[in-house]
């Protein structure tokens, strides 16, 4: 098989599990966020580090996790039906959109989530955890990325083209901007991203009470540290309550239908 041919074949697989494969990463990074960079615990593991640093690197990390997720949220919001829909089966375009974030950046999802990822990574205060998924992100996306655009290449032909030289794929450039066509819906977002939000507040819950349990380990050494309950487990339940209504109200009231011309 050529290796344009094995590119494409091995970007659509992925395309279809693209939702679950950032789970089998967390799951494998787990034992590092545990038991790896032992010596930027241990020298966190004073009162400068837990009262001054950690905070510092959370707020940094949550800013760039709220990027990632706003750039879901207007991607989401301000597209039209058939551009972005949440397909898993196959490729599905009924229509190029050039415009809105489109118009700076080809994959502005992709981006969304690397970011919301990238915050959660920077957090774990581990520079190679942080590199290697970073690397092991590119890989699959990039994968994803080239069949995508080679079925949209397909559809839309010369429009695609000139659309693709000069939007970058990846990283903005808001030189050539044009507003969307279509107004934002919160209520698309509601009813599409609730999942999204729970999923980062629980993330970051677990990789706060894996750094807590570490900070401990090394003040108690001889002992299982004991972990209060952490502001980020009452956080990540009221997300939970929040996540469970918007469910409720979408899949048993018409509050949150669809919005005419929306997914």
């Amino acid at each position: 098989m050529a290796l344009i041919h094995s590119l494409e074949t091995n970007g659509n697989k992925l395309f279809k599990n693209r939702g679950i494969i950032p789970l089998y990463i967390l799951l494998i990074a787990l034992p590092i966020l545990l038991f790896g960079n032992q010596i930027v615990y241990n020298s966190l593991s004073t009162d400068t580090g837990e009262y001054f640093v950690k905070p510092i690197v959370l707020v940094f990390s949550v800013v760039i996790s709220l990027a990632g997720m706003m750039i879901r949220c207007y991607a989401i919001g301000t597209t039209p039906h058939g551009t972005s829909g949440r397909n898993t089966e196959k490729q599905v375009a009924k229509q190029l959109n050039t415009k809105g974030i489109y118009s700076a950046v080809r994959h502005p999802l992709y981006l969304g989530n690397y970011l919301m990822w990238a915050g959660f990574l920077l957090f774990t205060l581990d520079i190679l955890l942080f590199i290697i998924v970073s690397l092991v992100f590119w890989l699959y996306y990039e994968r994803i990325m080239y069949a995508e655009e080679r079925y949209l290449e397909k559809q839309f032909g010369d429009i695609f083209n000139q659309w693709s030289l000069r939007v970058p794929p990846f990283v903005p450039s808001l030189k050539n901007f044009e507003p969307g066509t279509i107004p934002f819906s919160f209520k698309t977002v509601l009813r599409r991203e609730y999942t999204g939000l729970f999923a980062m507040t629980l993330i970051y819950t677990i990789v706060d009470y894996i750094t807590a349990y570490r900070f401990e380990a090394y003040i108690i050494k001889d002992q299982f540290p004991f972990i209060p309950i952490r502001i980020s487990f009452y956080v990540m339940i009221f997300v939970l309550i929040i996540m469970l209504v918007l469910r409720t109200l979408k899949h048993h009231t018409k509050v949150l239908d669809r919005v005419d011309g929306r997914d």
